[in-house]
């Protein structure tokens, strides 16, 4: 019985597409135009199609490497940037005029953390790409590495396009990288390794099976994996395939059994929510008893104080805050209602006890379960 979920695929019809440095510049070389008109005349098609289409774009700082005649990747953040202030610009004039070829429009779109971190941002960059979809607009995304710094940055633009996937509520994400699919082990070491064909993108066997990342960019194999997981928030499923295949996207798009399909097993989480687990920057950490891991993971309630065993950080009331147990595994993250100095006042107390050990009370839970979600 043929059980292949590739006919999910087929009914898609809001993509996320993310292209990698390494397939951009032909490892080095430059921009490799004539596998970005490639690319180009296959969205395309999609967007003639009634398809959505968001591009996510790596290629910057690899690009502008090229340009400024750089042999090896640079380790200062201000070199770095410089080297995406050059990239980017003949980054976008490509895409340009790519798709100018099918007269489709595009728009560039950077990102920083902060635009996702604050909530009215966040609605403001859903709106921005979902308008610009709704006008067959090709938006190209990237993370704005002229101004982030490491503390804040995204760390690969695998991560970036799952989080434009749950901010659009897309229905696929594609990662397009230099490998046909992802393996059951390292090709490079083990001449046996096997592309895996589909596999649910929860399961935790993935992160043992995938490796480090290359020489120009920033992403590896684990980041895919952690890229089709928070896909999966919002109900998308994820293919990694290899981008020089030919008509890669287009046989994507058919359900054709090519590179590796993660396919989502959980319901999409509330809006909300999405946003909650799409935070890259936690201010602190709840160490939770056993009794308050249970309740949340199985009951599904509200965090309250009694639960907390230590309070790590310094936070504000409504800041982001990790939730984990004792052994150090995260079990949730949310908003907390009180600050950090008031929350190891009452952290393992009653709510009962909020107003005497506080002298007022906002609320009874530390963190409300609507403002709560588990990982």
């Amino acid at each position: 019985m043929n059980t292949s979920r590739r006919h999910l695929l087929q009914s898609s019809r809001r993509w996320v597409i993310k292209i990698g440095s390494s397939l951009l510049t032909d490892n080095g070389k430059g921009l490799d135009r004539q596998a970005i008109n490639g690319w180009v005349a296959q969205m395309a098609e999609l967007v003639k199609q009634g398809h959505e289409v968001v591009l996510v774009s790596s290629g910057a700082v690899a690009a502008g490497m090229t340009r400024l005649g750089w042999k090896e990747r640079p380790h200062a953040i201000h070199e770095l940037q410089a080297a995406a202030a050059v990239g980017q610009m003949g980054l976008i004039q490509v895409y340009e005029e790519a798709f100018q070829k099918f007269n489709l429009c595009t728009a560039q779109i950077l990102l920083d953390h902060d635009d996702l971190y604050h909530r009215q941002r966040y609605l403001n960059a859903r709106s921005t790409l979902r308008t610009l979809t709704s006008l067959h607009v090709i938006p190209v995304v990237n993370e704005n590495d002229t101004v982030v710094t490491d503390e804040i940055r995204f760390g690969d633009n695998d991560t970036l396009g799952a989080l434009v996937a749950n901010l659009i509520e897309a229905d696929t994400l594609v990662i397009l990288t230099d490998q046909l699919g992802m393996y059951d082990s390292d090709p490079r070491q083990n001449a046996l390794a096997k592309i895996i064909a589909e596999n649910p993108a929860g399961d935790d066997a993935l992160f043992a099976m995938a490796g480090g990342g290359g020489v120009l960019g920033r992403g590896g194999m684990t980041t895919k994996v952690r890229a089709a997981r928070l896909a999966e928030r919002c109900g998308a499923n994820t293919v990694i395939v290899g981008g020089r295949i030919e008509r890669v996207i287009s046989r994507v798009v058919a359900g054709e059994p090519i590179g590796t399909l993660l396919y989502a097993e959980q319901e999409p989480l509330a809006a909300r929510k999405r946003w909650l687990v799409g935070q890259m920057q936690s201010k602190g950490v709840l160490v939770l008893d056993d009794g308050a891991v249970d309740v949340l993971q199985k009951k599904g309630r509200s965090l309250l104080p009694v639960g907390v065993k230590s309070v790590q950080g310094e936070f504000l009331r409504g800041d982001l805050v990790i939730c984990r147990d004792q052994r150090g595994r995260e079990i949730a993250r949310g908003l907390v209602n009180y600050n950090s100095d008031e929350a190891r006042k009452i952290a393992g107390q009653a709510s009962t006890k909020i107003l005497h050990l506080l002298g007022y009370k906002d609320d009874d839970e530390l963190i409300h379960r609507d403002n709560l979600v588990l990982i």
